[in-house]
């Protein structure tokens, strides 16, 4: 077997599939999707192909004219990170079928019941596929280096409706013998008349760009929608305000042109675990970015930049994820610089830097995961996932454009994306590109320190602005006791307040806690930026007046950027009896309102402290 990614069985002597068709009836009441999935190789091919699946139950394997059953074989015991092998032994076949179910614990699904939603009267469910989540939802090669396009058959109660990252084409009555996808007596009920029982309806999508499998996504549920802009709709349960269009002309003056027709929005329950998910056409957002100021609009700016870099030119595996992020995290902060101006990117910089930093921390038993290229056989992505190859690439793409100048730097973006446009790539056919554009930047740069050695380069850079140095002056005075007088916070959105509480120290006196939270109240904010990052501060100060309050804020929310520090902080170190209990007592009670991901990264903090 030749692997073409640590974290997949896809095997790279092997055919990569083109086009999937997938048939999908949702069934509500066992939390199970009962599906159909023909894929299409781009040639005949004779001998075995290995496909990743993670919770599947695979009825039959079956030829697509015919219905004559291919022999297949799914190994027997589950890789703990890769999900289990299915092989199926191909005769001169071009394409095939397989019968599935999903199982209830689908690790990229998660069913909400009517109580878990906000009008608490339908049940919702949404997809989470990066980064090696889309195998538990059909099987595939389940790899960034596997682009493929496909078109899907949602069959689903009529009183609920479903949106997908692809074109929308119709919403229509289900039709007999479009079943017969699904062969014959594999299920103990009658397909057929399931498909096209009562008060059922088809919503028909297509992905006519090859996408990889991450990027898979849908949602159902009682969806209400707004237009927002001419390419822009808005769905969610409750509906925010977004980015205006002077982000995506920016996007697009960087980049080039937007090539994905729509750019929709999703905003999910409170339990998505991350702040936002690229999902091409329909980008998914979490709740807790609507909060009115600039930094809900830069996380939109984030995922619209993955428009380009991400989604149009992807990392061909998880060792190269900085392609996507870094580029990404350099696209937002141009974006949010023209729309928000500069000193909002300065703000912006400075966050991400101090993230950056605190990372350096968490890895300092680990320092192979500070590197941008980093190993990762046997490491599962969700349990490393970090800052570094979003903060630590941007600061290299920066490090460059001051190297060069912007223009010349913008001229080179332009070049990259038009040349690797619909590939998945790794740093190294980065870096040949970039010294074949940039002659002798490797003389100016270190780029092999860069991108295979740990820790931040001497060569990075914190950024430069009067906002920002004020506020790390400010916070080092909070050292010698002085609170911020108001009128030297008055105009202070929630990134100034952000970045003031990650530059305090790590931990201070019950006593300044409790008399910073009198005067501005923080522990009360909106902003879960904010509240989070001064709930951090309580507790790593043994102020446990805020308790109540880090209890109730895992209860409400299921973003990973949250829940991890502040599980973390409750259960590492020594002398935390109190707080560990606390930590075990919450997530027992909370862990089924949360994303399968999100419960898988607070086990193995638990695995890690307890």
């Amino acid at each position: 077997m030749a692997p073409v990614d640590p974290h997949s069985y896809t095997d790279s002597t092997h055919p990569l599939a083109t086009h999937i068709s997938l048939s999908l009836y949702f069934d509500f009441p066992s939390s199970t999707i009962h599906a159909a999935a023909l894929l299409s190789l781009p040639a005949p091919h004779t001998g075995p192909l290995s496909l990743d699946t993670r919770s599947l139950t695979v009825h039959q394997v079956l030829h697509p004219q015919t219905l004559a059953p291919i022999q297949v074989s799914l190994s027997s015991t589950a890789d703990p990170i890769r999900g289990r092998l299915l092989t199926v032994s191909l005769s001169d076949h071009s394409s095939f079928l397989i019968v599935f179910s999903t199982s209830p614990s689908s690790s990229a699904l998660q069913w909400l019941s009517p109580p878990q939603t906000f009008n608490k009267v339908h049940p919702f469910v949404y997809t989470q596929c990066q980064s090696i989540h889309a195998r538990s939802v059909f099987p595939c090669q389940d790899t960034p280096a596997a682009r493929v396009c496909y078109k899907a058959l949602i069959n689903i109660p009529r009183q609920l409706s479903a949106v997908m990252a692809a074109r929308h084409v119709d919403r229509r009555a289900p039709i007999a013998g479009e079943t017969k996808m699904f062969g014959g007596g594999s299920f103990d009920f009658d397909y057929e008349s399931l498909w096209c029982s009562e008060g059922r309806i088809v919503e028909e999508f297509e992905m006519n760009q090859p996408v990889p499998p991450y990027l898979f996504a849908f949602a159902v549920g009682e969806l209400g929608s707004r237009e927002v802009g001419p390419r822009t709709k808005v769905y969610a349960e409750s509906v925010p305000a977004v980015l205006d269009a002077a982000a995506r002309e920016q996007g697009e003056r960087l980049f080039g042109d937007y090539d994905w027709e729509r750019f929709d929005l999703l905003v999910l329950p409170p339990s998505f675990p991350y702040g936002g998910m690229e999902n091409p056409r329909m980008v998914f957002l979490t709740p807790t970015v609507i909060k009115g100021d600039a930094s809900g609009a830069q996380v939109v700016a984030h995922e619209l930049a993955h428009s380009w870099t991400g989604n149009l030119i992807t990392n061909k595996n998880n060792e190269h994820f900085w392609l996507n992020e870094g580029f990404t995290t350099y696209a937002e902060r141009r974006i949010v610089e023209v729309v928000q101006g500069e000193d909002r990117a300065a703000l912006n910089i400075g966050i991400g830097w101090r993230g950056l930093n605190e990372e350096m921390e968490r890895f300092k038993d680990n320092m192979e995961l500070t590197k941008l290229k980093t190993n990762q056989e046997g490491v599962d992505p969700d349990a490393v996932y970090s800052q570094v190859p979003y903060e630590k690439g941007f600061q290299f793409l920066w490090r460059i454009e001051r190297q060069i100048g912007r223009p010349a730097f913008d001229e080179f973006i332009k070049k990259y994306i038009a040349t690797f446009k619909f590939k998945s790539i790794d740093t190294e056919t980065f870096l040949d590109f970039l010294k074949a554009n940039v002659p002798g930047i490797e003389k100016q740069i270190d780029l092999e320190l860069w991108t295979e050695g740990v820790g931040i380069p001497p060569d990075a850079y914190e950024p430069v602005s009067n906002i920002y140095t004020k506020i790390v002056t400010l916070a080092n005075e909070f050292k010698l006791g002085k609170i911020p007088r108001e009128d030297e916070v008055a105009d202070w959105q929630g990134q100034e307040w952000e970045l003031y509480l990650e530059n305090l120290p790590k931990s201070v006196e019950a006593s300044q806690v409790l008399a910073l939270d009198a005067r501005y109240r923080l522990s009360e904010s909106k902003d879960y930026e904010v509240k989070v990052a001064f709930l951090q501060l309580a507790i790593s100060s043994n102020c446990r007046d805020y308790y109540g309050e880090v209890e109730k804020t895992l209860k409400e929310v299921g973003r990973m950027k949250y829940l991890r520090p502040l599980y973390r902080a409750l259960v590492q170190g020594t002398g935390k009896e109190e707080e560990k209990i606390l930590a075990k007592r919450v997530f027992s009670e909370a862990h089924e309102c949360y994303h399968p991901i999100a419960r898988g990264v607070v086990e193995s903090i638990f695995a890690k402290h307890l």
